[in-house]
């Protein structure tokens, strides 16, 4: 969630904020920040860091935007219905769920308490599909993108 608020802030976006907006925020930035702009060195590196955040913000933000996951939704709810979880990893509050048909998800803000009472039930899946999967903000890894 951290990373999340920290995007936001960075493109002054809330969850609302339309893909439209989003991009013309994102050129403004990159051209504000385009380390070619620079002519002392420290500045250039200054300005190469920022851009690189503001480029992986975009693309974050782009990804769990309400037109995205909308766009997804099909895919989304076919791998979370009829797929099984084949692995998990939590740390701090990202839980991210890979799926036997090798996609995998990450999910934000899912405490300690969630991700236990999914490992000590009978049925992790079945307990996700109930508590997790239409709960908690979620987009597609990208480790998974890439892959594919």
């Amino acid at each position: 969630m951290k990373r999340i608020n920290e995007y936001r802030k960075l493109f002054n976006a809330d969850a609302n904020t339309d893909l439209k907006q989003l991009k013309t925020t994102y050129r403004n930035l990159v051209k504000e920040w385009h380390p070619d702009k620079f002519q002392d060195e420290a500045e250039k590196a200054i300005a190469e860091e920022k851009s690189l955040k503001i480029i992986d913000g975009y693309h974050f933000l782009v990804s769990i935007a309400p037109e995205t996951r909308e766009v997804n939704q099909e895919d989304y709810r076919i791998t979370t219905s009829t797929t099984g979880i084949a692995d998990f990893k939590h740390k701090g509050l990202l839980l991210e769920i890979s799926f036997l048909d090798g996609t995998t998800y990450e999910y934000f803000g899912v405490n300690k308490n969630v991700v236990s009472k999914m490992v000590n039930c009978d049925n992790p899946y079945r307990f996700a599909k109930r508590n997790i999967f239409n709960s908690y903000l979620y987009r597609k890894s990208k480790k998974d993108l890439e892959l594919a």
